[in-house]
């Protein structure tokens, strides 16, 4: 098991959780996500990141809430293809504030 970052930390990047990490796994690019992605091949499943993120948006990954469940396959797609990452992440805002989602832009 590993744990998740979720919706909460879209736009808000604290990275409390990053300075606990034992094992740094946790990474974003600055300039170019809107959120932070733990990598579910390096976490060791210590929990340290968890209660270090001020706005709770860290879960084990059997506790990811159900609205944000699809935040376990993002944060391992990260690794794998950030754009495509970005991209569900930018569907996953338009989808919550109600805004139409281009068709180009699904993941």
């Amino acid at each position: 098991m590993t744990y998740v970052i979720t919706s909460a930390c879209i736009d808000v990047k604290d990275q409390s959780c990053v300075e606990v990490c034992p094992v740094d796994c946790i990474h974003f690019d600055e300039n170019l996500d809107a959120m932070l992605y733990i990598d579910p091949d390096e976490c060791i499943d210590c929990g340290a990141c968890e209660p270090a993120c001020p706005v709770t948006a860290i879960f084990a990954e059997g506790d990811v809430p159900e609205s944000d469940r699809e935040f376990t396959r993002i944060n391992a797609l990260w690794y794998e293809d950030p754009v495509a990452a970005r991209k569900a992440v930018e569907a996953f805002r338009a989808r919550a504030v109600g805004a139409p989602v281009a068709r180009g832009d699904q993941a």
